[in-house]
């Protein structure tokens, strides 16, 4: 049986969504990643880059460089909660709301890496 683009349900083979709901929802998510996709794109490749570099700096100069590692690993969270945009190969394994809510998931573990990276870093 196919799969709802959207939700994962089972459906017919000539339909492509379950519900009108499901099939707004999507066009939704499709329409916000054309919209924030490069804005997502630029704030990934600079929090991203902000990991190595504090490791880098952490070795030269001590609080510097932890801080950067923190504010990469934190950003990319928040970057990942407010704006899930999974990769196609998730969403077209595990569908749209899933992939969506892994993301999410994703960020807020980031998140608690961060801040239990900065209560390590002020501990110290």
């Amino acid at each position: 049986m196919k799969k709802c683009e959207y939700c994962g349900k089972e459906i017919s083979y000539y339909d492509m969504y379950c519900s009108d709901e499901c099939q707004n929802k999507t066009n939704k998510f499709y329409d916000l990643r054309d919209n924030y996709g490069k804005l997502f794109t630029f704030l990934d490749t600079i929090f991203v880059f902000l990991i190595p570099i504090g490791v880098f700096l952490g070795t030269l100069v001590g609080g510097l460089g932890d801080g950067m590692i923190v504010t990469g690993f934190v950003g990319l969270g928040f970057m990942l909660l407010f704006l899930p945009f999974p990769t196609e190969s998730m969403i077209k394994k595990h569908k749209i709301m899933k992939a969506k809510k892994m993301c999410r998931i994703f960020g807020l573990v980031l998140i608690a890496i961060g801040i239990i990276g900065a209560i390590i870093m002020f501990a110290i």
